[in-house]
Formats: structure tokens, C-alpha cells, sequence
């Protein structure tokens, strides 16, 4: 099975894109104006006291259907039928401390249920499930100082599905220019997996006595066909970034990330099929270093047209090099509607450990027939729709947004796939 999960791309994507819509600097101001609502008493020594208050409440679900013809489980041929309903919620919550820095504490909580259909092939008989399920709660912490407008903060991740267990952390940070027209922002993350072995129906009798390693040359089989314990992997990133105001139709920014992988890269109910017509499962290194790095550059066109561009070079010690383009165009029909059509272009180079379905040698150290790792081209492209009335959508004070988006995916390798998803904005 091929995991593309656009649908968690377009959760992400429409979550950020509807965040950032609502953020642009007062045309008449040299820096951003922060204004603090809600009622308080104030005290002789003006310390203006803020409860902790629930401020907003941010809803997102998504259907995500695929197609292709490359399956990973049976080889590089096969189905790559997927079907994924993902549904997330974060609740926002905000206080002022002793020294009036706003605290921010966001909790989410986020559901997957997908079907699979190659899944049923890691069995033979093609007995084994085809549903799968993933939870991955989450929460962030971040005070802004309220002189300054730097901000810190802490996060804690969890996501679990049928093959595999994960826990993360983070901590980040920004620093802010004098002006308050740049930023500088960090984000240092780290993420410990625990990959279930699930192996091909085929194997499991024989695996009892190979070495176990995290290069994926053998594994300790425990007797139970569908459960053969699991191997750790451990991911380490840091994200840098620095957004820069020109003026006030014009925002930059550049981005860099730096991530390290260690541990079971591989999947072990992925097989490959080499020349001479035998086959085996996947083998990828213990180790995988990325560098991205990438530009953004949004242009407000007068008050009813934003352009957002963004472009990402990528590479790894795998071999693969690649390039993302984005355009995305908004639109303000009206004060409380506007749509946003989207364009995005993609190409990479082809792992050095990747090939078809038989074309691995035997004598190959490493080898994977996941498509995931092929030379592909892909676009994506679609449009939003988003409508935040001042009196509530359907006259609903308190659902102050909704946006729905539509984005049709198309890749090189005869893989096809549609995203629909839907956000609701809650004050």
C-alpha cells in the first residue's frame, strides 16, 4: 500500500491558508496593532487581570480518495486504492499573565479512518483488513511578550495507527525587529516511532532466525503472523524561517529546514521482486539526512486580490532531488467572500535505491520498489471558497468562517487523486 495522505496535505494546507487570510498589516501603520478585547477591572498598579477563556474553536474535515497502479505491498504493481476521512478540532485557549504576555493554549484532537485496498494483499489469501484508523491528539503552549511581541513556546504530539505508535515534541520560538517589520522564527522538533512488523504472509515462517537490524536485513519473528514486535525510529528536525515586511503590499520569507532520520526506515510488508523473478521485502539504510529550503512571496494587489507564491528546493542523502511550485490567487468577491484558486507543480529524482517491479539486482545492498521514491512529475491544483460574514455564517454569531476547498491531484506515474475538505472557525 502507497500511504499518500493527501488528505493530511490538504488538512494542513487549508488550516494555514485560513489562518494566514485573516493576517495583513494596517496600510497606515509602521507595525502590526494588537488589540485586546473583552472587559476587565483595572487595578491602582495597572495590572489589568485576564482569566483563561476559551477564544476560539477551529473544526476541519476532509475526504481524500485515490488511484494507481503501483503498490508497494505487491511489489511496484497493483492497487493503490485509498479512501481517507480525516476530521480534526483545536480549541484555542488565551490568559494574561502578571506582566499582561498572552498566553495561548491550543488542544487538538484528530481522527483518520481509511480503507486500503492493497492491504488485503500483505496476506496472500488476501485475508487481512482493509480498515485502518489513526487518533493524534496534540497541544501547544506559546506566551507573547507583550512589549516585545517575541514569542516561546512548547508543543506534544501523539499519533497512533495499526503499524506503527508515535510521540513528538517541540520547542519554538520568534524574535521580532525593532520595527516589528521582520521576524525571525525556530522550531526545534523531535519524533519517536515505534514501527509495527508486519510482514508478507510469505515470510514469516522463514524470518525466525535472520538477523534482526534496522537496515531491514532480517528481522525477529516471535511466531505471530500478523505482529512480530517493532523497531524504533527516531526523527529530529529543526525549522528555521524569517518573514520580512517591505512595505505594505509586499511580504517575504525565507525557509529552511534540516532533518535527521535513524532507525527502521524501511516497511516491512512492502516486497520486491528482483530480475531473476525472486522476491523479498523492502531494505532502505538506518539513516536519511533532508534539507529544504524555500521562498514565499505574497503581493496584495489593491484590497481585493492577494497573490501567494512559495517555491522549495529539496534534497537528500538518498539521492532524491526536488522542486515545489506554488501559485495561489485570492480573490474578494465581497467584503465576506472572496476564492481562491490554486496551482502547484512538482518534480523529483529518483532514489538511488529505488526500482520497478523486477529490475533489482540481487546483489543490490539496498532495494525498494515504493513509488514514493520514483522519478515523478505531480500538480495539484483546485480552488477555496471562504465566506466570514460580520454577523455569523447562517446568521450563527459565533461560526465567524467557513471555508471549503476542492484539489485534484495528478502524478506521473498514472496515480490520481481528489481532496475535498471543510473548515469551520467557532468564536
Amino acid at each position: 500500500m502507497r500511504k499518500v495522505y493527501l488528505s493530511i496535505f490538504g488538512f494542513s494546507l487549508l488550516c494555514g491558508l485560513s489562518g494566514y487570510a485573516q493576517i495583513r498589516q494596517d496600510s497606515s501603520a509602521s507595525k502590526p496593532t494588537y488589540v485586546v478585547s473583552g472587559t476587565s477591572n483595572q487595578d491602582s498598579t495597572h495590572y489589568n487581570p485576564r482569566r483563561l477563556k476559551l477564544d476560539e474553536i477551529d473544526f476541519v474535515s476532509s475526504y481524500y480518495s485515490q488511484n494507481g497502479d503501483h503498490s508497494a505491498v505487491t511489489g511496484g504493481i497493483g492497487t493503490e486504492k485509498v479512501t481517507d476521512i480525516a476530521n480534526g478540532i483545536t480549541m484555542n485557549f488565551l490568559w494574561e499573565n502578571h506582566n499582561l504576555n498572552k498566553n495561548t493554549l491550543a488542544v487538538g484532537l484528530g481522527f483518520d479512518a481509511h480503507t486500503a485496498a492493497s492491504q488485503a494483499y500483505i496476506n496472500k489469501t488476501g485475508a487481512s483488513s482493509t480498515n485502518g484508523t489513526r487518533i493524534y491528539p496534540s497541544v501547544d503552549w506559546t506566551v507573547e511578550n507583550a512589549k516585545t511581541q517575541n514569542t516561546f513556546g512548547l508543543g506534544a504530539y501523539y499519533s497512533g495507527e495499526y503499524n506503527y505508535q508515535s510521540i513528538g515534541g517541540d520547542a519554538h520560538f520568534s524574535i521580532k525587529t525593532d520595527n516589528k517589520n521582520g521576524e525571525f522564527s525556530a522550531k526545534l522538533q523531535g519524533y519517536f516511532d515505534q514501527v509495527t512488523l508486519i510482514y508478507p504472509s510469505e515470510f514469516n515462517p522463514m524470518l525466525t532466525n535472520v538477523n534482526n537490524s534496522y537496515g531491514g536485513d532480517g528481522h525477529h519473528n516471535s511466531g505471530n503472523d500478523d505482529d512480530n514486535g517493532s523497531s524504533p525510529r527516531e526523527t529530529y528536525s529543526a525549522s528555521l524561517g524569517y518573514t520580512q515586511i517591505i512595505d505594505p503590499s509586499l511580504q517575504i520569507a525565507f525557509l529552511a529546514d534540516v532533518v535527521a532520520q535513524n532507525g527502521y526506515l524501511s516497511l516491512p510488508f512492502h516486497r520486491v521482486y528482483f530480475s531473476n523473478g525472486k522476491d523479498t521485502i523492502e531494505k532502505l539504510p538506518s539513516s536519511r539526512y533532508k534539507l529544504p529550503v524555500g521562498f514565499r512571496l505574497n503581493y496584495f494587489m489593491g484590497d481585493n486580490i492577494v497573490f501567494r507564491t512559495y517555491y522549495r528546493y529539496y534534497l537528500d542523502n538518498w539521492g532524491i532531488r526536488s522542486n515545489t511550485a506554488n501559485l495561489e490567487i485570492s480573490y474578494k468577491v465581497s467584503p465576506f467572500f472572496s476564492i481562491s484558486p490554486f496551482y502547484r507543480f512538482y518534480n523529483q529524482s529518483a532514489a538511488r535505491y529505488f526500482a520497478p517491479y523486477e529490475e533489482h539486482s540481487p546483489t543490490d545492498e539496498y532495494y525498494t520498489s515504493n513509488y514514493e521514491y520514483a522519478k515523478f512529475n505531480s500538480q495539484f491544483f483546485g480552488v477555496g471558497f471562504r465566506v466570514a460574514p460580520p454577523n455569523g455564517v447562517f446568521g450563527w454569531q459565533h461560526l465567524h468562517e467557513l471555508e471549503i476547498r476542492y484539489g485534484h491531484y495528478t502524478q506521473t506515474t498514472n496515480l490520481v487523486s481528489n481532496v475535498i475538505s471543510l473548515s469551520l472557525g467557532f468564536k
